[in-house]
């Protein structure tokens, strides 16, 4: 049987082997679970990379050495000598203490050519980046684990499907399966998760997807290992999930839906917090993706703060961790840093190591253990800034608590049962409110935005600012409160209102200047945000066929070359252009000016 469709229960066999220290897990899959996406190749067998520490788990003592986003280029290896002769004196020092071990969290391999007098082929994802890769974290001199990032399997030259480059990153290092449990030390586990889609990606490319066999693993990982018993999880995976708080990148990763772990689904999505807030051992999750610096204080967030500060965050007992990039180059803050976890039975201290500064070592942040189920976390400076920072802040709605109502954005509704922004829309309004099922939109430069109804975490974009800015915007009902209309409609016969309990309501946007009133429709799972940056080998297909349509146009029509850009477009259903990042929602001709 597939390892993906698990139609009844299997047992778990999970056995200490005493020698070498290391757990091996059958995941238990209880109810029928496809997965889409190529084989993880789980069978009965370690979970965990067979490569032994140098000492016994047991110890107290422990260090893990986090590199972030590598995008590894062999013409520009200058800053990665750099980066492990800064670690050096670091692993050194903690051996004599207890474990060290290293974690790389995935983009190993920078997304262009390498070579391109030679060749268009990308280096990621490719058997040469990922043998350079494995070459280069097996040379730390200590044990590596590794997880796959959105762009370790784009070697789309050299392998025609996910399953082939998949199963070249796990030889490659060393892994029978993408996710990864190790015990650094006493009762203490690290696991990590990876991504596994890429060619078979339903929307974007480069969302984040861990399949499904890995999240039941997950779960079931925390199942056996409770806080209760003194267990502690350290999670690590490319992206972090829905809920985090980490600081993000709104115009690129939130639009395009490759945020948040399985951004674009949402019970898989929202899984990841509600495992946190459930199981209580999960006390570190790490991740990379953003390219975004240490120095802020929102790239470490705490599982609970002050009443005073704020309302509860309602992240388990789990701390959230932002880690940077080693070269220059591929920072989109300029910083070059990675991530340093010492730790014993008490707590553990979160640190950057930064590679601006010969590697030095600055604590930013030490969690303490109070009990099995909670801990106190303090920073250990405020904000380190530079001017160009602001441009990373983003705006998050806050729904208050029983102490804290919600912030000054909150937009109540009227008497009438409807929300109205009655102010002209601008970059810099800040609203949001609740739709009557629940879900969550809100305005933010310019663009309405869907965030999630359990975290308020930003899900995507809805309507972009090319259509937004200008008008106003009011929430009404759109179903009949007095009696169901029947429609005569060929293939609309039937209801025509909304119940109480769950009414329907309609989005406008409309211009009290022209009249033009736009109808915000939302998904057919009753989502709004749009889903509107494909997977990556439909949208390499249909830019071979605008240059088609080019050269077409300049030869056989006859048009300068200086014009032919303006005159090929492209239709597509709802999609606008090949672009892998969502910018613009307004419909040619009809809500933004026309392309011709």
């Amino acid at each position: 049987a597939s390892p993906y469709i698990r139609s009844r229960p299997f047992e778990v066999a999970i056995a200490l082997l005493a020698t070498m220290r290391f757990l091996i897990f059958t995941p238990i899959l209880t109810t029928a679970w496809t997965v889409a996406g190529p084989r993880s190749n789980l069978s009965p067998g370690a979970f965990t990379r067979s490569t032994s520490l140098a000492s016994s788990a047991v110890d107290e003592d422990y260090t893990v050495c986090v590199v972030g986003d590598l995008h590894m280029d062999p013409r520009k290896m200058e800053d990665y000598i750099i980066g492990r002769e800064q670690f050096a004196p670091i692993v050194a020092d903690a051996k004599k203490k207890g474990n060290c071990s290293l974690v790389s969290l995935g983009d190993l391999g920078e997304s262009k050519s390498v070579r391109p007098q030679e060749t268009s082929e990308l280096f990621a994802g490719t058997t040469e980046c990922h043998e350079l890769a494995a070459e280069y974290l097996g040379s730390f001199g200590i044990p590596y684990d590794v997880i796959g990032g959105n762009h370790d399997l784009e070697g789309l030259d050299e392998f025609t499907t996910d399953q082939e480059n998949l199963d070249v990153f796990l030889s490659s290092h060393g892994k029978p399966h993408m996710q990864f449990c190790r015990e650094i030390a006493d009762k203490t586990l690290l696991v990590g998760m990876g991504s596994t889609v890429f060619r078979d990606a339903k929307y974007t490319s480069h969302e984040v997807t861990v399949d499904d066999a890995q999240l039941y693993w997950f779960e079931k990982v925390l199942q056996d290992h409770p806080s209760s018993e003194g267990w502690r999880v350290m999670v690590f995976t490319h992206a972090p999930p829905n809920g985090s708080g980490l600081r993000v990148l709104q115009e690129n990763h939130v639009v395009n839906g490759c945020c948040w772990l399985n951004h674009s689904d949402e019970f898989k999505c929202r899984k990841y917090i509600e495992l946190v807030r459930e199981h209580r051992c999960v006390k570190a999750w790490f991740s990379g993706h953003f390219h975004l610096g240490q120095d802020y204080q929102d790239s470490i967030t705490f599982p609970s703060i002050p009443k005073e500060q704020g309302p509860y965050p309602n992240r388990g007992s789990c701390v959230f961790v932002q880690t940077s990039v080693m070269r220059g180059g591929t920072s989109r803050d300029g910083r070059q840093q990675s991530r340093l976890i010492r730790g014993n039975k008490n707590g553990f201290e979160i640190c950057t190591v930064d590679h601006q500064k010969d590697g030095e070592v600055r604590v930013d942040a030490t969690i303490t253990y109070t009990d099995d189920n909670h801990e106190v976390g303090v920073y250990n400076h405020g904000d380190i800034t530079a001017a160009q920072d602001e441009l990373f802040k983003v705006y998050a709605p806050s729904a208050g608590d029983d102490y804290h109502a919600p912030d000054a954005g909150y937009v109540p509704y009227t008497d009438e049962g409807a929300v109205k922004i009655l102010e002209d829309i601008h970059v810099d309004s800040k609203k949001w409110w609740y739709m009557s099922d629940g879900r969550v939109l809100g305005m933010l430069k310019g663009m309405l935005i869907e965030y999630d109804r359990s975290t308020l975490a930003p899900l995507g974009l809805v309507v972009g600012a090319d259509e937004l800015v200008g008008k106003k915007l009011a929430v009404i009902d759109s179903g009949l409160d007095d009696e169901c209309e029947i429609s005569n409609e060929e293939g609309m016969e039937g209801y025509d209102c909304g119940g109480p309990a769950n009414r329907e309501q309609a989005v406008l946007i409309y211009d009290e200047v022209t009249g033009t009133t736009t109808v915000v429709q939302p998904n057919e799972d009753g989502s709004y945000w749009r889903k509107i940056v494909r997977n990556k080998m439909v949208r390499m297909k249909e830019v071979r066929r605008v240059k088609a349509a080019l050269a077409f146009a300049a030869e056989a029509l006859g048009v300068d070359n200086d014009e032919v850009k303006d005159k090929v477009v492209s239709s597509w259903g709802p999609y606008m252009s090949t672009s892998g990042t969502a910018k613009r929602t307004g419909v040619a001709g009809l809500t933004a000016p026309s392309a011709l």
